[in-house]
């Protein structure tokens, strides 16, 4: 009984960035777990191959390739999915990142642009499917926010500004739609992803922060998928408003850039 309240049987899960990593793995998760997956991202191709395999999981799946930057986009990708398969039970709003820029060489306009990528299509995202899971009288959002939300390092004022806003965003918008919609987050840790090694450019680096990692390793993106999976599901219904810290045990920033005093 304890593991049938991991079962999402029938629902509706929109996943963005679900063409690789954090996204991918959250969307098959789903799917393993009974849901059918909507796939959000920007590749189509990378977007079809998880659809092969959610399929292959039992899963029924829709493609729909989404810039979710883009005006007019996340409205598109609602109203697909509502054509498709008639509602929405589950959200993940994983779309988002910014690469780390010393300070003197972050803009207004880049920090801006994290702010839009990174918390307003969230939120956008939200309030279209919002209304769709009141017609049922329940629903979860889970939106992924990162460490370094709540740590601090040097080079990241522009995403750690935008994660720390879309953390606190998360507990505003489980007060504002409890009890029907539960809404939380996930504080994700160093995740072994190819967006990660955009940032690990050497050996060194990554090594770095391993070592600064209190269980020595990088995260997988089945790791963060798991406790998408909770909090979508049964198993999760009574959390709101909460953010689950899946980062290997971090209290402290485990990635020096090397970016030196002003």
């Amino acid at each position: 009984m304890v593991l049938e309240r991991f079962r999402v049987d029938g629902k509706v899960a929109i996943v963005t960035g679900a063409g690789r990593g954090i996204g991918a793995a959250s969307a098959l998760a789903l799917a393993e777990a009974g849901a059918n997956v909507v796939l959000a991202a920007r590749t189509k191709e990378q977007l079809d191959n998880v659809a092969v395999q959610a399929r292959a999981l039992g899963a029924k799946t829709l493609v729909v390739a989404t810039d979710v930057d883009k005006d007019g986009s996340l409205a598109a990708l609602v109203d697909a999915t509502i054509e498709e398969f008639g509602t929405i039970d589950i959200v993940v709003n994983n779309a988002g990142g910014t690469a780390p820029r010393p300070f003197l060489q972050t803009s207004k306009g880049y920090i801006e642009r994290s702010f839009h990528f990174n918390v307003l299509t969230a939120f956008e995202l939200s309030k279209l499917a919002v209304p769709h899971m009141l017609q049922h009288g329940n629903g979860s959002i889970i939106n992924i926010s990162s460490a370094i939300g709540r740590l601090r390092d040097r080079g990241f004022i522009a995403y750690g500004t935008a994660k720390g806003a879309l953390t606190h965003m998360t507990k505003l918008m489980a007060a504002d739609l409890a009890p029907k919609i539960r809404v939380n987050g996930i504080a994700v840790g160093s995740t072994a992803t190819s967006a990660l090694d955009t940032v690990l450019t050497d050996d060194n680096l990554r090594n770095q922060m391993i070592e600064g990692t209190p269980l020595k390793r990088l995260g997988e993106p089945e790791d963060i998928a798991l406790g998408v999976l909770y909090l979508a599901s049964p198993a999760g219904a009574f959390i709101t408003g909460k953010l689950l810290e899946i980062d290997g045990g971090l209290e402290e920033a485990n990635l020096q850039l090397g970016l030196p005093d002003l």
